[in-house]
This record gives structure tokens, C-alpha cells and sequence, in this order.
């Protein structure tokens, strides 16, 4: 276990909230329907925006994915689950590793949250790392973009995503027992997937909760050739016969195959005045690594490589995960003259991954273990001016040992204090919000990498400014001004080694800077009968923007004792940047057809990024179309849709071209039970035309394509 002052003084803070009276405000009602089942009337509402508030009443770009469009959505990963929402995209390092970019921005930029709790994962490590959080178990996904996502942390410019649950009960069911489940089947990656939970009153106040989820693919099939076309003409022109062959590889994407269970149990107090639960889980993810095909004659051969019947390709790697985690959440009513409620929520997590060779020797060990804790004060409604304060604790201990040891061990203490306040004039709403954070990252001394023990220490200062104004009934347009510094991340300072999974010898910086932005935001909202819009705009513009970028290995190899090196030469470095670009999205209903209401919609995004003396920066989605048609009707309903990405060739020195792509899906719903609409059952046929498509975001867009022709047969369950 942890055993730094940091993590006591976290643990003690936890330890006091758990004290606490169970006494905190009652969840809000939800509809009980005559067949048992249950709906809340506010699934619109963002609780992941500090007040809850409408969708339309953010002033930045919100998504929510729940119900019917969650159900079709889902897949293994919660990148691939969202990477159809606006401005959103996916690392997509293959089926089983896949984090959403929001706007352009990954990794350390965007937060990952359970329940308003970060993962406490290595996901933003590297991107073969995959996310801990299943989105089996999710009963909504919302997502954050722009300057609203800084109140959950001064690295989150592009955005938040943040998964909620019922782990932690949220009210005390009518029925003696009520049972969610839901399994898939999708065939290409003949995916087998369960899930299913159960929440019992024991009294008139305290319910439990059990859960369980299990899922099994085997290698995906793509749907054209494994290599890009860049790649394959320089695998076509080797003299060796065995690259010559990966030129010709199509269908399946070796070592993709993954298994994936998770057990969890939680418990919850619900009162008239109150509510207290915690949860424990346990979730293992074994799962292999897409490996990048030889496509040129290796400089450095001393190591062996596989000759598949896949292909020939350097070891393929499984990574074998796994992670427990304790969660609590609580909130207490004050209903005072100023206070209405205050909330608590905490989580702490032991996480462990192994890379295994082929050989089944574990090549590289990480370690991390986590605490965050968040407590809110939730200011009561004063003539239109609301409000909500509190502080937040986060601590981070980090270790690698093995092959693939490129950071030396490290430890990130955070605390924060943050404030939203807004007013509402009616026509004209005001809001502002501000962050202060105090990072400090400090590692040990290590004989591979870092001789001595290097610490740093940052004061970061985030805020924003808005307005809305109502300029005709049901529209409004707004605008947000925000100013954000972020601390370096641990693997921006202390890296210093390979890194096979991005095929790179990562070098940080020790002395670098805070990173500051400062960023405007434009909003036009509108919705009437049978229609709404919605539209935003961004511009940032950085200074101290950290990036990585390819130098001379001589640069690397005098980081490394003058040793040669296995991989090209990263180094990260900081220069002024500007990133922009919009969102949008709209629905229309065109008719209605007896019992059916004919639904068109669409989304469309784009986004920009440069990087002063460095020209665009990397892996940044192209512009992207998508539209739908749906016939909608109470317990039939039917949809098509279209998807165009298209080209990007707006690269950097170290990408090749990412060709266009356009997939058609289709699906068809069914609610078997009349009045139940969270039971049904969905057919859906993705990628009809078994198109070859690739992300531009991915690390191994060149070496790993997309799914294809994937039909999926969903039931979910409620009761």
C-alpha cells in the first residue's frame, strides 16, 4: 500500500467524510412504470456540470448518451462507444485499447471519470493501455467539452468523459427486487458479452447492489487490407518475400483477441435526509496488442520475430490487467439560508498490468495506485443565483520495472479548490468559474534512468467567463471565455527510455514550464416543435504547449549512456500552439406516419491544430459528416445512418495520409413489453459495405483498421 504523508492526510480526509451522519439529500424521484420499471424524469439534466442544469443550459458542448442510443452505441471500449458523439474521436490502438480524443486533444488532456472519479488506470501512459471501465456497466456516458471540464482538473482543456453507474445506489427500488441486464453478440470479432446487476431494499432506507460482467472476442475482422496503402507499397518494394507477403494481408488483425470480467458490490443509505454508499469492485482485462507488420527490411535484428500465418510482424503482446477499486459517495441536505447540500465523493484504486511476451514471459510490470476525493458545497437557489464550491485531493504513485521500463517510479500529489457560480436574469445568464491547483510530481532516483531524484512543484490558476442570452423563444447564444495553466504531466518530465508500444525512445523534460492557454468559445442553441440545433466554436491559443516530436538520436542516445538506438528518437518539447474548430448537431422531424415520427439528424466536425515552428500538430480527425434517418414509434423503431470522414493530409513530418472513408449502419429496435422501454431488443448491422477505415488519431492507423462488417444482436434487459 501507499505509505506517503499525502495519501494518510487523503485517506483521513475520507476516513472524517465516512463519519459523517448518513444524512444527505434524497436522490431525485424517478417515474415508476406499471411493469415495475423505472425512469427519470431529468435524463437530460448533466450532473457531471458541478450544478446540475439542462443540456441546453451549458455553455460549452455536452453530449449525453443513455437509453436506446447507448444501447446501440456500445461496444468493448469507451472510445469506440462515443466516437460517433460531436467532437469526439478515438485512439483506436486497435479494438481492445481505445480512449476518446475530444477536439483534437488526448491523453493527458482529456479526463477519463467514473462517477465524477478519475479510472486511476495508465490509460494516458501510452495508448496501448487500455481504459478500467467497462462500459457494460454504464447507465449513461456524459461528455464535457471546453472550459466546463477544468472544474474536474487544470489538464482537462479538451474535455471530460465521465461514466456513471448504479454502483452506488440511488434510490430505493418499489419492487422487492429490480434486475437490469444486457448481452451481445457482434461478429466481427465474434464478440460474447453479459452483463447484469441487481438492486434489493433490505429496509425502507438501505439497498444493496451486486453486479457481474464478462466478455470474450476473438481476433477482428477488418474489412480490407491490414496495412495502409503507403505501407503496402513499401512492403511491396522489399526484397524480402515474407514482407512482400504482408502487402497482400486482408481480413483479420492478428493478436486482437481479449477476455474481460468484472465483479462488484455496493451499498447505500438513502433517507429523508440523506444518502451515504460505497462500493467495491475487481475487474481483470487479459487482451492482445495489434503489432505493426514489417513493411522494410529491420536495421537491428537481434531479436527474433514471429512468422505468423497473420503475417510477419515483430512479438506480438498480451497485456494481462487488472484492478481493485473502492468508491463512496455521500450528500448531506442543509436546505440553510445559503448551503443546500453538501456532497462527497471519493475512490481509491490498486492497479497492476503485466506485458507477457510470446514466449509467456512477463516483459514489463506497471504499477499505480490512487486516490481522489472531491467534497462540494452546493449553494441554495437565491433569486436566480446558484452556485457550488469545494475542494479536491488526488494522489497518484506510479512504477514500471521490466523491458519496458521508460519512466523511472514516480508520485503526483494534487489538491484543488474550485468554484462555479452562475445568475440568471432570465434572458441573460451569467456564469464564471476558477480552479487553483497545486501539483507536485517528484521521482526516485533509479540506476537505468534518472540517477538522482528530481521533484517539481507548479501553482496552476484556471478560470472562465460566460453569458447567454435568449435572442428569439427555445434559442439562445452564448459565449465563454476561459484562461488555463496545466502542470506537466510525470511521463512529460521523466521519461526517458523505449517505448515499444509507440514504437519510440520517449524523452522528457525535467525543467519545463507550466502549459497556458487562453481559449473563446461560441454557442447558438435552439429547439421548437420537432426540431433542435445546437452549434459550437472554439479557439485556444497555447503557450508552453508540450508535444512530442522526432530529433536526431543522438539526442536520445545521449540520454541513454550512448547506447544505440532500438526506436526513433521523441522527444518532448513546448512551443506556442493554436487549436480551433466546431460542432454541430441537429434533428428535424420531417412526418409523422400513423404511430411513427419520421426523425432526421445529423452531426458534423471539424477541428485545427498548429504548432508554431513545427508545423500541424500530429494525429489530428479530419472533418467528419454524419447523418441519420429514423422511424421512431413507441415500441418498433428503425434507423440508417451515414458516416464520411474525410481525408487528412494536413500531417506532420512523421505521418503519411489518412484516405477517406464513408460507413453505412443500419439498425432495427424492438421494446417486446408494452410500457417497459428500458427492456429491448436491437439488431444492428455496422459497416454494411465492409469498407477499409482507418482513424487518423490512431498510433497504428498505418498497421490496424477499423471493424468491419460487424452485425450486432443486443437485449436489454429491465425488470
Amino acid at each position: 500500500m501507499l505509505r506517503s504523508p499525502s495519501l494518510r492526510a487523503g485517506c483521513a480526509l475520507t476516513a472524517l467524510c465516512l463519519a459523517w451522519p448518513a444524512a444527505a439529500q434524497t436522490a431525485a424521484p424517478a417515474d415508476t412504470q406499471a411493469d415495475g420499471s423505472y425512469h427519470d424524469p431529468r435524463s437530460d439534466i448533466v450532473v457531471t456540470a458541478l450544478i446540475p442544469r439542462s443540456q441546453g443550459d451549458i455553455l460549452s458542448g455536452t453530449s449525453i448518451v443513455t437509453g436506446e442510443e447507448l444501447t446501440r452505441s456500445l461496444r468493448p471500449t469507451i472510445g469506440e462507444t462515443l466516437a460517433r458523439q460531436p467532437g469526439v474521436s478515438a485512439t483506436s490502438f486497435g479494438p481492445n485499447a481505445s480512449r476518446p480524443i475530444l477536439r483534437g486533444f488526448q491523453g493527458e488532456r482529456v479526463r477519463i471519470l467514473t462517477d465524477g472519479i478519475g479510472s486511476f488506470d495508465v490509460s494516458n501512459t501510452s495508448v496501448d493501455h487500455a481504459v478500467a471501465i467497462n462500459p457494460l456497466t454504464a447507465d449513461r456516458i456524459e461528455v464535457l467539452r471546453g472550459p466546463s471540464a477544468l472544474l474536474y482538473g487544470s489538464s482537462a482543456i479538451g474535455g471530460v468523459v465521465n461514466v456513471i453507474d448504479s454502483r452506488i445506489p440511488r434510490r430505493v427500488p418499489d419492487e422487492a427486487i429490480h434486475i437490469d441486464a444486457i448481452g451481445t453478440y457482434g461478429s466481427a470479432a465474434n464478440e460474447r458479452s453479459g452483463s447484469g446487476e441487481i438492486e434489493m431494499p433490505l429496509t425502507e432506507n438501505f439497498v444493496v447492489h451486486v453486479d457481474g460482467s464478462y466478455s470474450k472476442t476473438d481476433n477482428l475482422r477488418t474489412g480490407g487490407y491490414i496495412l495502409s496503402k503507403p505501407m503496402r507499397e513499401i512492403a511491396a518494394a522489399s526484397d524480402e518475400e515474407e514482407i512482400q507477403d504482408n502487402a497482400r494481408l486482408k481480413g483479420k488483425l492478428a493478436n486482437t483477441a481479449a477476455e474481460v470480467w468484472e465483479v462488484a458490490g455496493g451499498f447505500a443509505y438513502i433517507g429523508d435526509g440523506g444518502n451515504l454508499g460505497m462500493s467495491i469492485s475487481h475487474s481483470e482485462n487479459t487482451y492482445g496488442v495489434p503489432s505493426r507488420l514489417e513493411v522494410a527490411e529491420e536495421h537491428d535484428h537481434d531479436h527474433d520475430h514471429d512468422h505468423e500465418e497473420e503475417g510477419h510482424s515483430h512479438e506480438n503482446v498480451t497485456l494481462a490487467m487488472k484492478q481493485t477499486r473502492a468508491d463512496l459517495r455521500g450528500e448531506v441536505a442543509v436546505n440553510g439560508g445559503f448551503l443546500d447540500s453538501i456532497r462527497l465523493r471519493a475512490g481509491w484504486a490498486d492497479y497492476q498490468h503485466q506485458e507477457i511476451e510470446p514466449s509467456g514471459e512477463v516483459g514489463t510490470t506497471f504499477k499505480n495506485q490512487s486516490m481522489e476525493s472531491r467534497l462540494e458545497f452546493v449553494q441554495a437557489d437565491r433569486n436566480g443565483w446558484q452556485g457550488a464550491s469545494g475542494a479536491q485531493y488526488f494522489t497518484r504513485r506510479f512504477q514500471a520495472d521490466g523491458e519496458e521500463k521508460f519512466l523511472p517510479k514516480n508520485q503526483t500529489d494534487q489538491f484543488g479548490l474550485f468554484t462555479l457560480q452562475s445568475l440568471d436574469l432570465g434572458d441573460t445568464r451569467l456564469e464564471a468559474g476558477a480552479r487553483y491547483e497545486h501539483t507536485k510530481l517528484q521521482s526516485d532516483p533509479d540506476a537505468d534512468l534518472f540517477a538522482e531524484a528530481s521533484q517539481r512543484s507548479f501553482n496552476a490558476l484556471s478560470g472562465s467567463l460566460g453569458i447567454s442570452q435568449a435572442i428569439m423563444p427555445g434559442w439562445r447564444v452564448g459565449l465563454n471565455l476561459s484562461r488555463s495553466e496545466r502542470a506537466p504531466s510525470a511521463e512529460e518530465l521523466f521519461a526517458r527510455g523505449n517505448h515499444a508500444g509507440t514504437q519510440a525512445f520517449e524523452l522528457g523534460n525535467p525543467d519545463f514550464g507550466k502549459e497556458k492557454s487562453w481559449g473563446v468559445e461560441g454557442t447558438l442553441r435552439g429547439s421548437g416543435n420537432g426540431y433542435s440545433f445546437s452549434l459550437a466554436a472554439y479557439h485556444n491559443w497555447f503557450s508552453g504547449f508540450i508535444y512530442e516530436s522526432v530529433v536526431n538520436d543522438s539526442v536520445c542516445q545521449a540520454a541513454n549512456g550512448g547506447a544505440e538506438m532500438e526506436f526513433p528518437c521523441y522527444a518532448y518539447a513546448q512551443a506556442d500552439a493554436r487549436y480551433y474548430g466546431f460542432e454541430a448537431e441537429a434533428s428535424v422531424k420531417l412526418a409523422q406516419v400513423g404511430s411513427y415520427a419520421i426523425n432526421i439528424d445529423g452531426v458534423a466536425d471539424y477541428v485545427r491544430a498548429t504548432i508554431k515552428g513545427n508545423g500541424p500538430a500530429p494525429r489530428i480527425p479530419p472533418l467528419r459528416l454524419l447523418g441519420g434517418i429514423e422511424a421512431q414509434g413507441a415500441r418498433l423503431s428503425a434507423r440508417a445512418e451515414l458516416e464520411h470522414v474525410f481525408e487528412q493530409d494536413r500531417v506532420t513530418d512523421f505521418e503519411t495520409p489518412t484516405d477517406s472513408f464513408t460507413m453505412v449502419n443500419a439498425s432495427i429496435s424492438f421494446k417486446p413489453l408494452a410500457g417497459n422501454d428500458r427492456t429491448t431488443l436491437m439488431l444492428s448491422a455496422n459497416n454494411i459495405f465492409d469498407v477499409d477505415a482507418r482513424r487518423h488519431a490512431s498510433f497504428l492507423k498505418d498497421f490496424a483498421p477499423l471493424a468491419g462488417r460487424d452485425i450486432r444482436l443486443t437485449a436489454r434487459i429491465s425488470i
